[in-house]
């Protein structure tokens, strides 16, 4: 009987302190949201100009050859600088500027240094956001990141993106168009 008393005592007192928790942690402080993990890297210089419309709509060139795996990993994936250089040992830019970025990119390769890209898109740590589901899923680069092709080089989140916001997951999710299951359990595991 006592050890039944301690038990229940134990598991109302988790149940409360739970509830507690919750109850506290129900009302984002507004001033919070615009400092979290999702949108930290806000705005950021980048070591080498990648000018994503040129590579995207000039050159025609897929989200994927670059983010090479984004169909079969979590992450959309980097490409090592011999990616980059095995167009640009031959395209070696027509603007002072364009030759300029591709000399880094070069200086890097020669080095045998791969280039350390500031990471603009992180969800918070809690989230699971893995790329080959929504790749599989058929769901358009743009949808997350915004006309990518008519970007130049990206320090921020795009606007599509609302800051990454789990609402904005959410309503993604539940859109009929999708079909995608919108349970906590989906991102949170």
């Amino acid at each position: 009987m006592k050890i039944r008393l301690a038990v229940g005592a134990l598991v109302g007192a988790t149940v409360l302190g739970t509830v507690a928790f919750v109850q506290g942690t129900q009302q984002p402080d507004p001033e919070a949201a615009e400092t979290s993990a999702a949108s930290s890297s806000s705005s950021s210089e980048q070591p080498i100009a990648f000018l994503h419309d040129v590579h995207a709509t000039q050159y025609a060139m897929d989200c994927q050859y670059c983010h090479f795996s984004a169909e079969r990993s979590v992450d959309a994936g980097i490409p090592p600088v011999e990616t980059c250089m095995g167009c640009h040992r031959i395209i070696l830019g027509t603007t002072e500027t364009a030759q300029a970025e591709i000399a880094k990119i070069a200086e890097h390769f020669n080095a045998g240094r791969a280039i350390e890209w500031v990471r603009i898109y992180k969800v918070s740590d809690h989230v699971h956001f893995p790329h080959l589901r929504h790749v599989q899923a058929d769901v358009d680069c743009t949808v997350c990141h915004g006309q990518v092709q008519d970007m130049g080089a990206i320090t921020e989140v795009a606007q599509e993106a609302e800051g990454l916001a789990m609402g904005w997951c959410v309503t993604c999710h539940r859109d009929p168009e999708y079909n995608a299951r919108a349970e906590c359990s989906v991102c949170h595991y």
